[in-house]
């Protein structure tokens, strides 16, 4: 095997000028259906990948697949298009895609056409609801990441009637080993016999987090159903049922990451509708403007208290006596009469 192939692209010389579009070539593999990362890898090892019909040189490598030929086996791999699918998962499916004990999984639902379907995000096997299903792994990788916090909104009945203290202990949070769980939206539903439907929103995904909070507060969740995800609904899905997302709704997923994504969000906190280093002065002149109001009504009121006291003494002077002098005090400082 040649150590520098002469076509591959990890040789300086015949880099592809756009480095941009350079992606490690078992991460190609796997974008392909062709496997996992590591069966690729393995693919790669044994010398069964090739690169404009050269054997690749390592795990290393770095390909760019719109001008390059790779092949496996003698065949050569393209890019799949991309596929966005939104499922009502039922109960009873897990979301990996490689089950040892042989369960049913989620991509089980989806015809087998040879694309590599996985799932964003996990609902557990007793959950059911909304679940965005693709083989566009860097969207999957940033809609799961908690940077995005990207809100997801349940169904959830549980037993009992949960007490307003304890569904405040939901929104103040609830400590476990990985940290503290807590959600930010919460809405009572309705009653139903010994149970109670709850509606809640949460921006981190945890391992069972509902269901290990409720547990927390001693209300044992008997039905879970995620109903939203970002931007996305379940609709009229019914269990078991997909629809291919539209390009409006693909749309208004990228348009939530990117603006979740966007440095400038953290600047524009707290400063709406605030010209920059006009907000200070602003408040400034407001400050005095009032300081100013209050001081001439203080100024005002205290000499009123004071001719109220002077006409009180005179009174006390010379009762059953009209006081012309205290009437006259009076009227000039209301500014009737000098």
């Amino acid at each position: 095997m040649s150590s520098e192939p002469h076509s591959q692209a990890n040789s300086e010389s015949d880099a592809p000028a756009d480095v941009e579009h350079l992606v490690r070539l078992q991460k190609f593999l796997a974008s392909t259906g062709l496997g996992s990362r590591r069966h690729c890898e393995e693919y790669i090892e044994t010398g069964r990948v090739t690169i404009d019909g050269e054997p690749a040189s390592g795990l290393g490598v770095k390909v760019d697949p719109e001008t390059q030929v790779i092949s496996v086996d003698g065949e050569r791999v393209r890019l799949q298009p991309r596929r966005y699918y939104l499922l009502n998962k039922p109960t009873g499916f897990l979301c990996t895609n490689n089950d040892p004990a042989g369960r049913r999984r989620v991509i089980d639902l989806f015809p087998n056409e040879g694309q590599r379907l996985f799932t964003v995000g996990r609902l557990d096997e007793n959950s059911e609801g909304l679940i965005l299903v693709t083989n566009d792994g860097a969207m999957a990788e940033r809609l799961a990441h908690p940077r995005y916090k990207v809100p997801r909104t349940y169904h959830v009945q549980v037993v009992g009637n949960p007490t307003r203290e304890k569904l405040d202990e939901l929104r103040k949070g609830v400590r476990f080993k990985e940290g503290v769980f807590r959600v930010s939206g919460l809405k009572y539903l309705r009653k139903q016999g010994k149970s109670t439907f709850l509606e809640l929103t949460l921006h981190e995904g945890q391992n069972r987090e509902i269901r290990r909070m409720m547990a927390r507060i001693g209300h044992k969740v008997i039905q879970l159903i995620r109903v939203r995800f970002g931007p996305l609904n379940i609709g009229k899905l019914k269990s078991g049922e997909y629809k291919r997302l539209t390009d409006w709704e693909l749309k208004k997923l990228r348009d939530m990451m990117n603006e979740k994504h966007s440095p400038d969000i953290r600047h524009r906190k707290g400063r709406k509708n605030a010209a920059p280093g006009k907000g200070r002065s602003a408040r400034s002149s407001a400050e005095k403007k009032s300081f100013g109001r209050k001081s001439g009504e203080s100024s005002a009121q205290s000499q009123r208290s004071n001719s109220k006291r002077g006409a009180a003494a005179s009174q006390r002077e010379t009762p059953g006596r009209r006081v012309i002098g205290a009437t006259q005090n009076k009227r000039t400082s209301q500014g009737r009469r000098k």
